[in-house]
């Protein structure tokens, strides 16, 4: 967001960079949900604020029955109790600085019962008798997921849930279910880069705060056209473009916002456009690499690595060359 002086108050700037040579930045994150793409709600914070702190305060937004998918930076033995105790189940991949639990039971070759030891510090957000009131041991569950690619190494991930029961979710469901994980990130580009909410644009946090939710709300919205797209198609609704559904609605807006047009006509137009968004839809590409990298290059300038009083440009651009 802009470098203002109330921006930097709200959103200071990454520690490492120097005073006057970088920008405000926010951290977010969304709790989406996995059949519809739909932002349910949306939690953010300086940078110095840790995701899973701001995840936390997603927490009412979870309800009995519901499951959580996440990465393995947000589970923890305490996390795992408490949703547990809310009627939520997890399922995330291990953290590599937790080491396996004692295995109580196995439930197949990759498949297994094992018990977590509560850890011997409280952490600093959870109360004394809060911290009293977490059992000793907790039972989770551990499936090892070998993720096989062509042309790459096998890699193995040990995928933790509170799902215990191997007849009603066998192991591969389980496995098949923490690779959709990588949906979320998805989400997150169609909002920060086809949308463009990677740089905000307003001066001050009030402004910066309904910008933020108007990109929410515009998100939604285009997420609720793509699902009544995929109802008409009788598509699958994760393979209509995002991008295709924007372009699409963009051309259209002003046709469906036309003066003279009664509503007969205006809702076959809209029904046109539908038509067309289902028939939008990305190729089927499982297991398909998808780097973060830029084909465009940028162009040759300076990087501002001190206070504009005290900088000093070079002369010939063409002897500078970008670290």
């Amino acid at each position: 967001m802009p470098d203002t002086p109330d921006n930097q108050a709200q959103w200071p700037q990454p520690k490492q960079a120097k005073p006057g040579c970088s920008f405000p930045v926010m951290r977010i994150v969304g709790l989406f949900s996995l059949a519809t793409g739909v932002l349910i709600d949306l939690a953010h914070g300086p940078l110095a604020v840790h995701e899973r702190t701001l995840l936390r305060r997603l927490w009412h937004r979870l309800s009995p029955g519901d499951v959580l998918l996440t990465d393995r930076g947000f589970g923890s033995y305490v996390e795992f109790h408490l949703l547990g105790r809310k009627g939520v189940d997890c399922v995330m991949r291990r953290s590599g600085r937790r080491k396996p639990g004692e295995v109580v039971k196995r439930l197949g070759p990759r498949d297994r019962i094992v018990r977590w030891k509560k850890a011997a510090v409280r952490p600093e957000w959870l109360e004394p008798g809060a911290w009293e009131a977490v059992p000793e041991t907790l039972l989770v569950r551990e499936v090892t997921v070998h993720v096989e690619e062509p042309g790459l190494r096998t890699r193995t991930i040990e995928v933790v849930t509170t799902i215990l029961d191997p007849g009603q979710y066998p192991a591969h469901e389980i496995a098949a279910l923490y690779r959709r994980r990588w949906r979320v990130e998805l989400h997150l580009r169609d909002i920060k880069t086809t949308m463009g909410m990677d740089v905000l644009s307003c001066r001050t946090p009030s402004m910066v705060e309904k910008e933020l939710w108007m990109y929410v709300i515009a998100y939604n919205l285009i997420r609720a056209v793509m699902a009544q797209a995929a109802l008409t198609g009788q598509g699958d609704r994760e393979r209509i473009s995002f991008k295709g559904a924007v372009s699409t609605l963009r051309q259209w807006a002003p046709v469906l916002a036309g003066p003279g047009l009664d509503g007969r006509r205006r809702l076959d137009l809209y029904e046109a456009m539908i038509y067309y968004i289902s028939r939008d839809v990305v190729p089927l590409r499982p297991d398909r690499l998808e780097p973060r990298a830029r084909k465009r290059r940028p162009k040759n300038y300076q990087l501002l690595n001190r206070p504009r009083a005290g900088f000093r440009e070079i002369q010939h651009r063409s002897k500078y060359t970008k670290a």
